[in-house]
């Protein structure tokens, strides 16, 4: 499977000539979703889901049951679902948003569990029942702190992890948290530019 990370916590996957993409918000890069065969969104918050964008794209574009995406047509995944779509497995799990300061009202999140391997939580800090090869970790938002963040490794125990959410991070911050992540965790922990892929 090629992963090529995109701004914040756009992640494109690649395998067999068939391309998944994951929350492609309003802050990742048009080219993510270059030959998309389908799309899951993990909530509906615009950093995680470009309404517009998704609206002409012309593919089946999952997402929470309980959300609210006025606009777009989606196919509503709820927590435990297990599907197919572009070719790979997908698990649905999770189910709500972490908390957001100052009380307001959390969404519904679902992470998604691909091929029995990869893992994007969107923005939540689910713990999957089962063993994680790859690991798509939050490092930022106004929802947690880097401890969590390194708390959400150790506790999955993945053989590697990269980190995304990450748009409202500076380079100074970006140098700080990917230090932290690769000095206290037990994992193969790489930072991936906008772009990059592995």
């Amino acid at each position: 499977m090629r992963i090529t990370k995109y701004t914040h916590a756009c992640v494109r996957l690649e395998h067999a000539g068939r391309v998944l993409v994951i929350d492609p918000g309003t802050w990742s890069e048009p080219a993510a979703l270059t030959g998309a065969d389908a799309v899951l969104v993990t909530h509906e918050h615009a950093d995680h889901i470009d309404v517009l964008r998704l609206a002409g794209l012309g593919v089946p574009v999952h997402a929470p049951a309980e959300s609210d995406v006025p606009g777009l047509e989606v196919v509503p995944v709820s927590s435990g679902a297990e599907f197919l779509v572009a070719g790979f497995r997908v698990r649905a799990v999770g189910g709500r948003h972490a908390p957001i300061y100052g009380g307001q009202p959390a969404c519904a999140n679902l992470g998604y569990v691909i091929d029995e391997a990869l893992y994007h939580p969107g923005d939540a800090l689910h713990v999957p029942d089962q063993p994680i090869d790859t690991l798509l970790v939050p490092v930022h938002g106004s929802w947690m702190k880097m401890a969590e963040a390194i708390g959400f490794v150790k506790a999955i125990a993945p053989r590697r992890a990269f980190a995304i959410h990450d748009a409202q991070l500076n380079d100074r911050g970006l140098g700080s948290v990917n230090g932290w992540l690769a000095e206290e965790t037990d994992t193969d922990y790489r930072y991936l530019r906008p772009g990059e892929s592995v």
